[in-house]
């Protein structure tokens, strides 16, 4: 029985019928176009002429600044920091402008303006579906009017009694050295920023803020570059019964230690043995997060960290208002030398006794590297001086310590200057401080004047405070101002600055100078004020 299999057959392909497309005039400008796909008889560059999809979106509008802190409004109630084209402003700039939600943003740019016009140029590029099927893109530019515009809070800081938290920073010292101090490293590192208001009282300074986060910040950096102890407390101002809200006003106490640099210091004697068994009588030479001792008969160190100085506080037997002037008789060094210490062996007399008596003091000291014999030395005269001080009282009775108490204790190396000094070639930034009612009087205004003077002669003359410092340029009108004073100040100064001049060594009369490779150029602040 057979099977018939059907063979594979093999169809004949369909022609292919062409689709002959129907070709219609533009209506507008009578060029041939394709009439199924054409967007209501038009062709694309009569759509593009006849059809403005930026219709609607504003060409112009109005941004406002803070001049005070450089921050944009960002509507309703919101203030930002943006640079001037930076990313942050051209989103601003295009949430400004109503309308632009309906359509496709594809690019957007800045235009370069003048700086002083006031006025920012955005370029945007959009894209719109005006037909079915066909997409059309614009370029246009729109220009903003800068407005100034005052923020909230910088409202409150022109404005009394609105602070939020405060920053009480208090030392019992009868000069203000520390404090002057204190305000370069804030400088420097920019710690007053947050500021609302910085006033000046009785031994210390008050920093107002407008949040309390930014008290505890600036108290945080006083702990990070200073002994202190901080005490916080606060005050209910308001409270709403409905929801519980509470509104406080909070106080930072700040205290800093009452010991400063180049003070004599009567350690306690069960203390002294415990930083190191140094001798009790010491001199400060730095005071950092911590108080560096030094023992100058010995070139010993000890460090007094703040817990410890806290749990058993005491003061100064001397500070540097009861230096006396000496001048070196003779000096030998004995001793290795420890960084800047050397120890030495001096024969010294006051300065005042010279051609009254013939009294002269041996001593040991630590400034045998920068002292010669003829040299002025200021030190504390503790022979026949007496102190209202129980560590010392406790140290002169103890008989293993009272024989090792000196006649001298030299501190640093004096310098003659001259009455009329010569301008200096470099200045440090002041902080704009509200007096309120501490205005000083004459004789208060002299000391304070007498205090800065002998801070800056401090940098000058430690190279190890300078360099944690920051100082600028002394601008040149200046400098001329000065010198135009000092010429007009009559014959009989300048004769006398001429003779000084003749003696000393370097500059004519030996006093440390501060090189220019250690100056920074001069930046202006709106929040910092400059003093030479």
């Amino acid at each position: 029985m057979s099977m018939d299999i059907d063979a594979p057959v093999a169809l004949a392909p369909r022609p292919l019928i062409p689709q002959n497309s129907a070709t219609i005039l533009c209506c507008n400008c009578g060029a041939p176009i394709d009439g199924t796909s054409s967007a209501g008889a038009l062709c694309y560059d009569c759509v593009k002429l006849t059809v403005d999809i930026s219709e609607g979106i504003q060409r112009e509008a109005t941004i406002h600044i803070c001049r005070d802190c450089e921050r944009w409004l960002q509507p309703p109630a919101h203030w930002i920091t943006a640079a001037p084209e930076s990313r942050e402003l051209l989103a601003l700039c295009l949430r400004k402008l109503r309308g632009l939600s309906k359509v496709r943003i594809i690019d957007a740019s800045f235009i370069w303006t003048e700086p002083h016009s006031r006025r920012v140029k955005v370029k945007i590029t959009i894209q719109q579906e005006v037909f079915q099927g066909t997409i059309l893109q614009q370029t246009f530019e729109v220009e903003y009017v800068v407005a100034y515009h005052q923020c909230p809070d910088c409202a409150k800081s022109f404005t009394a009694n609105t602070w939020r938290a405060v920053v009480q920073v208090r030392q019992k010292v009868p000069h203000k050295r520390t404090f002057l101090y204190l305000e370069q490293l804030i400088l420097k590192h920019s710690a007053h920023k947050d500021t609302i208001n910085i006033k000046e009282v009785k031994d210390g300074l008050d920093f107002y803020y407008s949040q309390r986060n930014h008290a505890e910040k600036f108290v945080d950096f006083l702990t990070s570059v200073a002994p202190v102890k901080t005490k916080k407390s606060q005050e209910l101002i308001s409270m709403d019964i409905h929801t519980s809200s509470k509104s406080y006003k909070f106080s930072f106490s700040v205290e800093l230690v009452p010991i400063c640099k180049d003070d004599l210091v009567a350690l306690p004697i069960k203390l002294a043995k415990q930083i190191g068994n140094i001798a009790p009588l010491t001199i400060c030479y730095r005071v950092g997060t911590s108080i560096n001792l030094l023992d100058p008969s010995t070139l010993q160190t000890a460090d007094v960290s703040t817990p410890i100085y806290w749990r058993s506080p005491f003061t100064a037997l001397a500070d540097v208002q009861e230096l006396v002037e000496f001048v070196v008789m003779d000096i030998e060094p004995v001793g290795p030398q420890k960084g800047r210490f050397m120890l030495a062996e001096a024969t010294v007399a006051r300065a005042s006794d010279l051609g009254m008596n013939d009294t002269t003091y041996f001593t040991r000291t630590h400034l045998g590297s920068v002292l010669h014999p003829g040299d002025t030395v200021m030190g504390y005269h503790l022979t026949g001086t007496n102190f209202n001080n129980p560590h010392f009282e406790a140290l002169e009775q103890s008989p293993s310590l009272s024989s090792h108490i000196p006649d001298v204790v030299l501190v640093k190396k004096s310098y003659v200057r001259k009455k009329k000094s010569k301008a200096r070639n470099w200045r440090l930034r002041r902080m704009n401080k509200d007096e309120g009612e501490m205005l000083p009087k004459k004789q208060d205004q002299e000391k304070v004047e007498r205090d800065f003077e002998m801070f800056l002669r401090d940098v000058e003359e430690d190279t190890e405070l300078r360099s944690t410092l920051a100082l600028y340029k002394a601008r040149r009108e200046m400098q001329e101002k000065k010198e135009a004073r000092e010429r007009m100040d009559g014959v009989e100064t300048a004769s006398v600055a001429e003779t000084e001049g003749t003696e000393g060594e370097g500059d004519g009369d030996g006093v440390p100078r501060i090189e220019m490779s250690e100056l920074l150029e001069e930046f202006e602040e709106l929040s910092v004020g400059g003093e030479e």
